[in-house]
């Protein structure tokens, strides 16, 4: 039997719906299934409307999805502005005596969610626990594992509090048991435990990239959704030798990235949009000093404040244009956990082999979502420094020149404190040994010397993923974290007969050396699928390729996109 479990937990902040999220894909993912979990989140502490949306499958799962099969209201509103996403024989757990809700729907069940939490607990606080133990009753699913997870999530906040929660849970799990035990729809069958797969956000993946790939020195200021990617760094600091360094603001942040990759140990910092345009100037430094620089752009909806806690994907242009001048930088932009996790090490190695600035370009949907890992191939992960020479290979001072003229754009570098031979650098126009100039001769040549480089990191660059390889009718152009959601419309459209495909970019600047057939997109419909107002990168597909993009299906309103939604709005355009 496929699998394909779509569940809500709705209520205000506060209530825990992130902890049931989690605890609930955490369940699933050691017992063999794949869990995708999208928050939903309003920007203050207590209040509003919030859920938070799990999708369980038995394989790869990266997207929401619109129509729900279990709906968990922990308050009144959750109910009248979720209910219409519950299909037909979908199934709701909500708290009658609490919400004063009242349904003649035979599936839609009644559960005193905050009486057994102040009769366990002494506290409504663990209602969440309750929810989750009728929740995985409703699913049919062993309680074991569930009580399990409880007793490893709240270990460290000692034995009472441990054991309400698996109490909470377990009246929960035996009220539904007992009172809805005719129940059969949407059941997730037991499979065995497994340690093969794991649950990660997009930013932990991406923090554990950088771990993994010679991570030594980590500046940032908090600013959401970028901050779980510092949090998680300074978690590992201690077992991996990493220096974190907490600054007052993204400018002394971004220029304590640039000291410390200059000092030769590689370096990042991570912000979101408002943060990054403080970083600019930063960035320009990088550029000229040629100094690798890694930086992560968790995109949120803008401008100024905007959404904080939404998600959009409308920094692309700004960071390819970012700082004054003109200067090589490269930028990526992952669609899933696993893709952030490799992309990282492929960030850190073109930084330094190249000197210079590489932007990873996130959102609040992909950091913030959870997914499901197989394995990850640690072969895949490999350093390369560059051309850092070593102490043997240095020429005598007076000849060693920091910005040597070099076709590739690449001087060999030393690190400062090396003997040998004097470093200068300056972020003013310098001469090869990096001594401030204004020559008209020296400026132009030094400027296509830092620009060349762009030659070498297009060839480096990976094409775009094309799925399926067939000559299509219909094509869905898509970057970054969309990426989930256009992979199964796509499925969904060839499934219906519709010859559909995609072709999905997630390394951006400079732009792939084109290796798909632009034959084969004049004869198809091709449809751009972006969360952003302009369609900023079918303008840039544009332009590198001649080919105009006449189909755009665009989204800014903080919200991710879904399979079905992309389905629903290309079907308008064909029909």
């Amino acid at each position: 039997m496929d699998v394909d479990v779509s569940i809500r937990i709705g209520g205000e902040a506060g209530q825990g719906m992130q902890s049931i999220g989690f605890i609930m894909g955490k369940v699933f993912t050691r017992h063999g299934y794949y869990a995708f979990i999208n928050q939903d989140v309003e920007s203050r502490i207590r209040g509003g409307h919030n859920f938070v949306q799990i999708r369980i499958q038995d394989k790869p799962v990266y997207a929401i999805k619109n129509a729900l099969n279990l709906l968990i209201a922990l308050d009144k509103q959750a109910i009248t502005q979720d209910l219409p996403d519950l299909i037909g024989d979908g199934v709701m757990i909500f708290d009658g005596p609490k919400t004063g809700f009242k349904s003649d729907n035979p599936n839609h069940f009644s559960v005193p969610l905050e009486q057994f939490a102040l009769e366990i607990a002494k506290s409504k606080i663990m209602i969440n626990s309750v929810a989750t133990g009728a929740a995985f009753a409703l699913l049919g699913f062993d309680l074991v594992p569930l009580l399990d997870r409880l007793e490893e999530e709240f270990a460290g906040k000692g034995n009472e509090i441990v054991e309400k929660n698996k109490a909470c849970a377990s009246a929960g799990y035996d009220n539904v048991r007992k009172a809805f035990s005719g129940h059969t729809s949407h059941k997730i069958p037991f499979a065995p435990f497994t340690k093969k797969k794991m649950l990660l956000t997009g930013s932990q993946a991406m923090a554990a990239g950088a771990i993994f790939s010679g991570l030594k020195f980590y500046s940032g200021y908090p600013m959401s959704p970028s901050t779980p990617i510092m949090e998680f760094i300074a978690s590992m600091a201690q077992e991996y030798n990493i220096i974190v360094e907490p600054a007052e603001d993204e400018i002394s942040a971004v220029n304590m990235a640039i000291g410390a990759s200059f000092a030769g140990v590689r370096a990042m910092t991570a912000t979101s949009g408002g943060g990054f345009c403080l970083m600019a100037e930063g960035l320009g430094l990088a550029g000229m000093t040629e100094t690798p620089l890694v930086i992560v752009n968790a995109q949120r909806a803008g401008p100024s404040t905007g959404l904080p806690t939404r998600t959009e994907q409308a920094d692309l242009r700004f960071v390819i244009h970012a700082s004054h001048g003109e200067f090589p930088r490269a930028v990526f932009a992952p669609g899933t956990a696993e893709q952030g996790f490799y992309i990282m090490s492929k960030a850190f190695n073109m930084a330094e082999a190249y000197q210079t600035p590489v932007i990873i370009l996130g959102d609040q949907h992909m950091n913030d979502s959870y997914f499901t890992l197989d394995e990850l191939d640690m072969g895949r992960i490999n350093i390369n420094r560059g051309a850092i020479l070593a102490s043997d290979r240095i020429p005598s001072p007076k000849d060693y020149k920091r910005y040597l003229w070099a076709n590739s754009g690449i001087s060999p570098r030393i690190l400062p404190g090396q003997s040998g031979a004097v470093l200068y650098a300056d972020s003013d126009e310098h001469t090869e040994a990096g001594h401030i100039t204004e020559r008209a001769d020296v400026r132009k040549k030094q400027m296509d010397k830092r620009m060349n480089k762009f030659k070498g990191m297009r060839q480096e660059m990976d094409p775009p993923e094309i799925y399926p390889e067939t000559v299509p009718d219909i094509v869905l152009l898509g970057w970054g974290s969309t990426y989930g959601a256009v992979k199964e419309a796509v499925e969904s459209m060839n499934h219906e007969g519709l010859n559909t495909q995609m072709l999905h970019f997630r390394e951006i600047c400079p732009f792939p050396a084109q290796s798909f057939s632009e034959k084969t997109l004049k004869n198809a419909k091709v449809f751009a699928v972006e969360n952003n107002y302009t369609g900023q990168f079918a303008a840039l597909f544009t332009s590198e390729t001649g080919i105009s993009i006449s189909h755009k299906i665009l989204k800014y309103d903080g919200r991710p996109f879904s399979p079905e939604e992309i389905v629903a709005r290309v079907k308008e355009r064909i029909h």
